[in-house]
C-alpha cells in the first residue's frame, strides 16, 4: 500500500487524492478477502463486481474508472489479466503492428508520420473488412481502392484527402512488398486535385492573435503553459509535434536561441525572441515536476503529471478559440499566421523560410498566401 502511495506522488497527485485512493483500494481488499480472491484474479471484470456492491451498498458515485491508475502500477509489478476470457486477436490490428514496424524500422518515418499512416492505413482496413465480411486482402481490386478513395473525398475536407492518398500508397507498397496482395495497387490511388491557395487556411488577424494570446489566465499554471505554447506556434511558427518535443536543455538561455526537432529529425536553432523567452520563462519556474527525469518542457496540469501530446497542443489551440469566443481552429493555421505576420512585418521570403524552416521558398511563398 506505502508503494501505490508513493507512486500515485510521485506521478503528480495531490495529497487528498492519494489519501482517497488508498482508502478505496483498502477497502478493495477487504472486499477480496471475504471473496476468496488473490490479487492474480484481479480483473477489470472483477473489479466491475466490487463497483456494483458499492453501489447498492450507497456508493453510487463510484466508477471502475477509479482503478485504472492501480491497474497500472500492478502490472508495472506483475503482470494483470485484461480479461478472464480474453478474446481472439483481431487479424487488422495484427497487420497494422507490422506496418507500424515497417514504417518505424525500415522506412525510417517521424512519430508523427507514422501516426497519420497508421490512423489511415486503420480506416481503410477496417472499412474493406466490414464491407468483405473479412480480412483477405489477396483478392482486393484497383476498383476497390478507387471506390474508397472516391468515398473519402466525398466525406472530407481537401487537407485530409491530401494527408491519405501518400499513407494509402504507403500501406499498398507495403502489401504487395508483403506478398499480401498479388498485385502492385498503390498506382490505383488517385492523385489529389491540385488545389490552389484559396483552399488553404486564411491567417488570422492582428486582432484575433491577440484575443488568444489574452484568453489565458496567467495567474495560473495552466494559463501561463498555454500562453508560452500559443506564443510559440505564433511566432516561430512551430508545428504541434516539434512543440512536445522540446526539452528542458533545448533552450539556450545566454545565448537566446531555441533548438527546434523539425521533420525527419532535423535539428535547427532559431533565435529566441524575448516575448516568447518570457513566457517560457514564466512558465517553467511555476512548473510542477513530481518526476526530475523527465525533461519534457509542457506537462499536463492535472495528474497524472505527463508529457503534453500533440493532441494536447491542439485542445490547448481550441479552448483558448473558445474562451476568445472565436470559430476553431487548429495549430497548424497559427503556423500559415506566423509566415503572414513576418511577411506584413517586412520580412523577406528568405527569412521566413529559414524560421518555418522550410527548404522550397514556393512553399513559404504559399504559406504566406503570396
Amino acid at each position: 500500500m506505502a508503494g501505490y502511495a508513493r507512486a500515485l506522488a510521485s506521478r503528480g497527485y495531490a495529497a487528498r487524492t492519494v489519501e482517497d485512493q488508498v482508502r478505496l483500494v483498502a477497502e478493495l481488499d477487504r472486499w477480496m478477502v471475504s471473496e476468496e480472491l488473490s490479487a492474480a484474479q484481479l480483473t477489470p471484470e472483477r473489479l466491475k463486481q466490487f463497483v456494483q456492491t458499492k453501489r447498492r451498498a450507497g456508493h453510487q458515485r463510484l466508477s471502475h474508472r477509479r482503478f485504472t491508475s492501480l491497474l497500472g502500477y500492478m502490472r508495472e509489478l506483475e503482470p494483470v489479466p485484461e480479461s478472464i476470457e480474453p478474446a481472439a486477436a483481431n487479424a487488422v490490428e495484427i497487420l497494422i503492428a507490422r506496418y507500424r514496424s515497417y514504417l518505424e524500422r525500415e522506412r525510417g518515418l517521424a512519430p508523427a508520420t507514422v501516426s497519420n499512416y497508421v490512423m489511415q492505413a486503420r480506416a481503410f482496413l477496417r472499412e474493406r473488412a466490414d464491407r468483405q465480411q473479412g480480412t483477405d486482402l489477396e483478392t482486393m481490386t484497383a476498383a476497390e481502392v478507387t471506390h474508397f478513395v472516391v468515398r473519402q473525398t466525398r466525406r472530407r475536407s481537401p487537407g485530409a484527402v491530401k494527408m491519405l492518398i501518400p499513407a494509402l500508397r504507403s500501406l499498398l507498397r507495403f502489401l504487395y512488398v508483403d506478398g499480401i496482395t498479388h498485385l502492385p495497387l498503390a498506382a490505383a490511388v488517385l492523385a489529389p486535385p491540385n488545389w490552389n491557395a484559396s483552399s488553404l487556411p486564411r491567417p488570422l488577424e492582428p486582432h484575433h492573435v491577440a484575443a488568444l494570446l489574452a484568453s489565458c489566465d496567467r495567474r495560473r499554471i495552466g494559463g501561463r503553459r498555454d500562453y508560452a505554447i500559443l506564443k510559440l506556434l505564433v511566432r516561430l511558427g512551430l508545428r504541434a509535434s516539434e512543440v512536445i518535443a522540446l526539452e528542458l536543455g533545448d533552450v539556450d538561455w545566454r545565448r537566446g536561441e531555441i533548438l527546434i526537432r523539425g521533420k525527419a529529425k532535423r535539428l535547427e536553432r532559431l533565435p529566441l525572441p524575448s516575448d516568447v523567452g518570457e513566457a517560457l520563462g514564466e512558465y517553467l519556474v511555476c512548473t510542477r515536476r513530481p518526476d526530475v527525469r523527465c525533461r519534457a518542457v509542457f506537462l499536463s496540469v492535472i495528474a497524472p503529471i505527463t508529457p503534453l501530446t500533440r493532441f494536447g497542443v491542439k485542445d490547448v489551440v481550441y479552448h483558448a478559440c473558445k474562451r476568445a469566443k472565436l470559430p476553431r481552429i487548429g495549430p497548424h493555421r497559427l503556423r500559415h499566421t506566423a509566415a503572414s505576420q513576418m511577411l506584413r512585418s517586412g520580412s523577406s521570403l528568405t527569412e521566413i523560410a529559414q524560421v518555418l524552416r522550410h527548404r522550397s521558398l514556393l512553399t513559404t511563398a504559399v504559406y504566406a498566401k503570396i
